[in-house]
């Protein structure tokens, strides 16, 4: 059986509506929608409209403040920090790169810094609006509240995955890197919980150190922990990522895990640069094309079609996507249909199977 899909368009105005109509102000809103889906035309569907209903939930229950702005900490030309109050964390992100953006122009780089938001969801969303004002955008988010991953050698978890993404400009489309400091993610790790899977190889230890595939072991007492990437053999490289994340977000903030908890939230980094201020956009785009053009040209090894770059996949299934209409994950559009009944706002109908 085809799996429906929906018009990209649809769903944000869907998503836009339905934030509304739990008391989010239209710009917040359009923001947080907009973000959700290019979440998921990028492949990235458990950071995308996924977090639509859990957003809202947190609305519903006081957890996700709605009243902005942000409240300035600091303000230097080239350096911000906000306290974000707990707003959507979306609108936040945007909120600071139309900030930094003339800033950037200006001095050659600009960063800020924001404690207390709330989620951010997909960091790959963020990236091409940099990108296509031909600046380099580098994206670092870790949430004090909570503590999945465990530090190398160790059996409890201390960091959230702590995901780090740069776009970067290309004349044949830019690199948009999102990874994170662990093998897997909470979000991921929660579906596949929830549908009763297991990953494809250890990349978790149970509560007593040992290696599992079995997302169960997260959800136990005392509960186990995601490995840092790089894993058993060399999870060092991921457990000093995290901490330089945790560096980046709670150290320069000045509030992180050594702060209460206080919710399912993020702190979060943001630098832009621009390379007119550097070696200058032309040289910049000169020696991208060059490491493009030698990456996707090297002999692949076997099982393998081509070398990709990072964000070559996302940026394909992002225009195929806008062409075609929006697959979502089984789990989505039941659950989201099921919030537009409960605030009066109808689920987008599927665009008719093609060939029909």
């Amino acid at each position: 059986m085809t799996q429906a899909r929906f018009s990209a368009d649809a769903l944000r105005t869907f998503a836009a509506d339905l934030l509304q109509a739990a008391g989010t102000p239209p710009d917040m809103a359009r923001d947080v929608a907009d973000v959700l889906v290019l979440g998921d035309l990028l492949g990235h569907d458990t950071h995308g409209l996924a977090l639509l209903g859990p957003y809202l939930d947190e609305i519903h229950a006081g957890h996700m403040n709605l009243a902005g702005p942000a409240q300035v900490v600091s303000d230097r030309p080239a350096a911000l920090c906000w306290d974000g109050r707990r707003l959507p964390g979306p609108w936040l992100v945007r909120e600071g790169m139309r900030a930094l953006m003339p800033r950037a122009r200006e001095l050659g780089s600009a960063s800020l810094v924001i404690r207390r938001s709330h989620h951010i969801a997909c960091l790959a969303a963020y990236l091409l609006e940099a990108t296509e004002h031909g600046l380099m955008m580098i994206l670092a988010s870790s949430d004090p509240n909570g503590g999945s991953v465990a530090p190398f050698g160790g059996t409890r978890g201390i960091f959230t995955p702590n995901p780090i993404a740069a776009g970067i400009p290309a004349s044949d489309g830019p690199f948009l890197i999102d990874i994170s400091a662990s093998l897997v993610t909470n979000g991921l790790s929660g579906r596949l919980y929830k549908e009763g899977r297991s990953f494809g190889y250890d990349c978790l230890l149970d509560a007593q150190g040992q290696p599992s595939r079995d997302p169960a072991v997260l959800f136990t007492d005392p509960p186990g922990s995601i490995l840092p990437l790089g894993g058993l053999q060399a999870g060092h490289k991921g457990f000093a990522l995290a901490v330089l994340i945790e560096a980046l977000t709670g150290g320069l903030a000045g509030h992180g895990r050594a702060d209460p908890p206080e919710g399912w939230g993020a702190t979060v980094y943001l630098t832009l640069l621009d390379p007119d201020a550097f070696g200058g956009l032309a040289g910049f785009i000169r020696q991208t094309d060059w490491l493009a053009d030698a990456c996707r040209s090297n002999p692949p090894r076997p099982g393998v079609e081509a070398v990709r770059m990072p964000g070559d996949r996302g940026l394909a299934l992002k225009r195929q996507q806008e062409q075609d209409g929006l697959q979502l994950h089984p789990s989505i559009a039941p659950q989201l249909a099921e919030k537009g009944r409960q605030h009066g706002v109808a689920f987008p109908s599927p665009l008719p199977a093609r060939g029909h």
